[in-house]
């Protein structure tokens, strides 16, 4: 079923069947019939008990054969055992879809998930889309298809509005919908995919985002079944101007203590869906509070691109903390030039500073005027469009309906945004009655500006595309899971990247003859396909720079070798030195494809993790904005003298190895570069581990 007829028939069908209707319309089977009649529903709505010839005022009928007609869609309540004789006669009648509202399926173990795979394969087999099971039910509050049993929405008037909101909870999703509605923003549609046994998450966003009155989509996820799709609907999203907003719980690190590879190990399942959701710009929030608190500012017209902000308040300790809490977040405050200052000098009282934040005093309690002449002195100011009123103290005899009338009507004038602070809800009320976005508290109100400038700049990154003419890899043949040092630096050498010059060698005098040849102090290495990790059995041999050093270091790596029941294989390379050491990595995440790994390098990665992960394929640029998010990123510029590294050489490096993996993902699992030595000079890879996919 296309995705535009999948949103029609859930949200826009013509009849509605409840199987497993009730009379109490606080039952399961109750509410959706309920619901149906009280918010408008224009379409059929059929009742199915064999008990009952009305049901709510409605003619009910004994079973779906006894229908006048077949209906789009129907809504099966009833307990486990009759849910799949339900499924199999809505299959049969040609029905389009069903919610299924019984649990007891996939949510309980393998008995369950085998009975919900066979009520999958009896839809499949007719043609038929399954919401469900143990799902909350559909939505539709612009034309009253509510087929749904939450209880929330006989708490709050349900209205119409730009939002959607699609959740895997129905419970989370009934919540998102109240505190929405609590804000006064008007809500379309709420849509619960239960078990995704079918319909997921990711195919309702996308279905969703057909409807052109859609502005912002909010999504809760437990897990991501088909990321391909959410991809799909976040390109759509943005060639229209939707805005994602979501909350993906479980912060699982799944395989990451198995994982035996750098990458493997840090690029946890959470990263990576840190990830995958900034490579396809929808904001990951920590929880829906942070949602509902925020979204009344994508609702709002300005500049979303601006991140300078003006703090005015009427007290001193605010506009400090204003000021504290702006450089946490890096969220400048403008900087008042001549203009601004002799013009807010004509306002303030003769002991008011004129920097920001804009300190009115104790003024504003006498003079309710003095907010809109300092708001005046900003009006043709395009270099500030975000203002943060704070106002901690006003209660009796401040004139707060002027204040909220002065900020609607500067807001007005276009462009430029005005949230307001306070700690009573008093305070804020006639703000709230004028549309002006409100805040419990000046570090809620920065952080949402902080947030919606930073998702505004992940809507307008430019991300890379694929390299068509990236080569396949040729691994060798081997029963190991991966190659050994020199054959992952050979591999990663025929397709062009900067690898050490190196040699294997089989016996000490091969070694000594190497190290001659290089005339330079050399590293000397135990290698075979059974070691990824060398340093940790001593098997790394630093800066050898006589004959009798590399000898010695030679016989005592062969007698380790020996003693771990391995061949003596001996890699020599010279000794390099730089001004950091970086590691790069990447690896084929089982659910979202290949991720590549910033990371700073050595040893001691794992311990001491500094890491930014990309999913390819990427751009220089995102690469270098990737290494610039590390914690090491002030030494890049050159520190107490250093000359400054080039990053946009180990960027490239980085776009080079997510080409790779994605043109190599069905051979190979992971590659790991560390150290990767970056210099002034050069960018060289001194280590280099690639994990075969399958063993051949």
């Amino acid at each position: 079923m296309d995705k535009d007829k999948l949103l029609g028939i859930l949200t826009k069908p013509s009849s509605v069947a409840v199987i497993g209707a009730s009379g109490d319309k606080d039952k399961v089977g109750g509410r959706p019939v309920d619901y149906l009649k009280r918010f408008g529903f224009s379409g059929s709505i059929y009742p199915i008990n064999p008990t009952r010839d009305v049901v709510q005022g409605i003619k009910c009928y004994p079973n779906l054969r006894a229908l006048p007609e077949t209906p789009d869609l129907a809504v099966i309540a009833l307990a486990g055992p009759a849910v799949k004789a339900a499924v199999q006669v809505c299959a049969e009648g040609g029905v389009k879809a069903a919610v299924i509202m019984s649990s007891g399926f996939g949510e309980t173990g393998s008995e369950g998930e085998a009975e919900q795979r066979q009520l999958i394969q009896i839809a499949a087999a007719a043609g038929m889309r399954i919401i469900g099971p143990n799902a909350q039910g559909v939505a539709n509050f612009q034309n009253g298809m509510v087929a749904n049993f939450s209880t929330m929405f006989t708490q709050l008037d349900p209205c119409d509005g730009p939002v959607a909101v699609v959740s895997q909870s129905g419970a989370t999703g009934a919540a998102i919908y109240t505190m929405l509605r609590e804000r006064g923003i008007g809500v379309r549609y709420v849509m619960t995919s239960g078990n995704e046994a079918d319909i997921t998450v990711s195919e309702l966003a996308l279905s969703i985002l057909d409807d052109p009155g859609i502005r912002i989509l909010v999504l809760y996820m437990e897990s991501i079944k088909d990321p391909d799709l959410l991809a799909k609907a976040a390109a759509l999203a943005r060639t229209r101007g939707v805005c994602i907003l979501a909350v993906k719980a479980g912060r699982s690190v799944m395989g990451a203590a198995a994982a035996q590879s750098h990458t493997g190990a840090l690029a946890g399942e959470d990263r990576v869906v840190d990830a995958f959701l900034r490579r396809h710009s929808i904001w990951r929030a920590d929880d829906i509070s942070q949602i509902s608190q925020v979204l009344p500012l994508y609702l709002k017209q300005f500049d979303r691109r601006r991140r300078e902000v003006v703090v005015i308040s009427n007290s001193g300790s605010s506009c400090v903390m204003s000021a504290d809490i702006a450089d946490m977040l890096a969220l400048p405050l403008v900087q008042l030039d001549s203009t601004n200052q002799n013009a807010l000098g004509a306002v303030l009282a003769s002991f008011a500073t004129v920097t920001n934040p804009i300190d009115l005093t104790a003024s504003l309690m006498t003079d309710s005027g003095i907010l809109a002449r300092v708001l005046d002195t900003f009006r043709s100011d395009e270099s500030a469009s975000l203002y943060l009123v704070s106002l901690p103290v006003a209660g009796q005899g401040y004139d707060l309906d002027r204040l909220a009338d002065d900020i609607a009507a500067f807001e007005a004038q276009g462009n430029k945004l005005v949230v307001v602070s306070a700690t009573l809800d008093a305070i804020l009320a006639p703000f709230v009655r004028r549309g002006i976005v409100t805040f419990r508290g000046e570090l809620a109100a920065l952080q949402a500006l902080d947030q919606v400038s930073r998702h505004q700049a992940l809507l307008d990154e430019e991300w890379g595309s694929e390299t068509e003419d990236t080569p396949l890899i040729s691994l060798p043949g081997a029963s190991s899971t991966f190659l050994s040092e020199a054959e992952s630096l050979t591999a990663l050498a025929a397709v062009g990247m900067p690898v050490v010059s190196h040699r294997l060698c089989a016996t000490e005098d091969e070694v000594v003859q190497a190290w001659q040849a290089m005339e330079s102090p050399i590293v000397l290495k135990g290698c075979s396909e059974k070691l990824p990790h060398k340093s940790e059995f001593g098997l790394v041999y630093l800066n050898l720079s006589s004959e009798q050093d590399v000898r010695k270091a030679c016989q005592e790596c062969e007698s380790k070798m020996r003693a771990l029941g391995l061949a003596p294989y001996f890699l020599v390379s010279p000794m390099m030195f730089g001004k950091r050491e970086l590691a790069l990595g990447a690896k084929v995440d089982p659910r979202f494809g290949p991720v590549v790994m910033l990371s700073d390098g050595g040893k001691f990665i794992e311990s001491m993790p500094d890491y930014h992960l990309l999913v390819p394929p990427f751009s220089i640029d995102n690469a270098c904005k990737g290494l610039k998010a590390l914690r090491i990123a002030p030494l890049f510029h050159g520190a107490r003298g250093e000359p400054p590294l080039p990053i946009e050489c180990v960027a490239k490096l980085a776009v080079q190895l997510g080409d790779i993996m994605l043109r190599n993902e069905d051979s190979i699992a992971s590659i790991d570069l560390n150290p990767v030595l970056v210099d002034p000079g050069h960018v060289v890879i001194l280590d280099a581990l690639i994990e075969r996919k399958y063993v051949i």
